[in-house]
């Protein structure tokens, strides 16, 4: 099993090609959207062109120097929606131009996408471009394989199955009959089954055009932030309740995954990630491995990674998901939540 990491811009503290140069053998791909294109996330610039040129020319130079080491970039396009550019010529003449350069610079292979109309056009021009769908797809049952396997060679798995085998078996072997890949994605911190997801994921699409309205005052980015700050008392049982799976229990997925994606565009410390889930061990705060990471909202306390139970992964991986009736992962919630101050006094000389 390789993982695939996301891009971030290189700081003075960091880069993605010197992580990948430190855990090179681990690392498969490394996923990227490009500049200011709408993806799953915030563009990495703004509108001004100077810097939309130097942000390019930096994007490119270092994915040009993880990709002649070896790891597979695969572009994004995976916002989840385009607006009235859906199914235009417009962006589909940007996204082949797009790819046309990227295949000349650094050899790209491989796409993932939200869009069937993507999908379909780039697999007219580029036969040898692997398409994926995207976790955003909320690809979980073999009918939306089925509906979607002349646009895909791969789906990223619906995460909210990640704990189920049953599911998970039954996609892959789906897969396999149809000459398809299955990809998952380990450390999402988004609550099971949102229903605010998709309204966040159309607002962070239009990202550049929300920016620019005169806008509502609102506390959090998205709406499952105001609900966890409200519902304080079960944070952490939602929290345990979500997809997330700990890197002491990835290696049960060998069989069925070849590639992992761990969310890490975003993330305030990516190589954090990566190192835990290539170790499989992870001594700390469990919401700081997740991307999004709900940790500030626990005031003063942490879910510490140590204290799980042992019983923990079989039993996550056999329920029946009766959260309302079951009680198993709020009794683990009183286990695992520690108070930061206990352990600042527990590791004092």
């Amino acid at each position: 099993m390789k993982f695939s990491i996301g891009y971030q811009l290189p700081d003075e503290l960091d880069s993605i090609s010197e992580i990948i140069e430190d855990y090179y053998e681990h690392i498969g791909e490394i996923y990227f959207s490009w500049v200011n294109e709408p993806s799953g996330r915030s563009p990495l610039c703004d509108d001004d062109e100077n810097e939309k040129k130097e942000v390019e020319e930096v994007q490119l130079r270092e994915l040009k120097i993880v990709a002649d080491k070896g790891v597979r970039p695969v572009l994004l396009l995976n916002a989840n929606c385009y607006g009235a550019e859906a199914i235009s010529c417009n962006l589909k003449d940007r996204v082949i131009s797009l790819i046309d350069k990227l295949k000349n610079n650094i050899g790209l292979d491989c796409v993932t996408t939200t869009s069937p109309f993507l999908a379909r056009c780039v697999k007219e021009k580029f036969s040898d471009i692997e398409i994926r769908a995207s976790v955003n797809m909320r690809v979980g049952t073999t009918k939306a394989i089925e509906y979607l396997s002349d646009y895909f060679d791969g789906f990223y798995m619906q995460r909210e199955y990640n704990r189920d085998f049953r599911v998970i078996k039954e996609l892959k072997d789906f897969c396999d009959l149809k000459s398809k890949k299955l990809y998952m994605l380990a450390n999402s911190g988004c609550m099971s089954f949102c229903s605010f997801q998709m309204f966040h994921d159309n607002m962070v699409a239009h990202d550049r055009e929300v920016i620019k309205q005169n806008n509502a005052v609102i506390k959090h980015p998205s709406p499952c932030w105001d609900y966890l700050e409200r519902h304080k008392d079960i944070l952490a049982e939602t929290f345990l309740q979500s997809s997330w799976i700990r890197p002491e229990d990835i290696h049960n997925y060998e069989q069925y995954f070849d590639n992992v994606k761990l969310a890490t565009r975003l993330h305030s410390n990516p190589r954090k990630v990566i190192s835990a889930y290539i170790r499989g061990k992870y001594k700390g705060n469990l919401m700081d491995l997740t991307e999004p990471g709900f940790s500030k909202l626990l005031k003063g306390e942490i879910i510490d990674n140590t204290k799980f139970p042992s019983d923990w992964f079989d039993f996550t991986t056999n329920c029946g998901r009766n959260c309302k009736s079951c009680g198993y992962c709020e009794g683990v919630a009183e286990k695992v939540t520690v108070s930061v101050s206990d352990l600042e006094k527990k590791y004092m000389f």
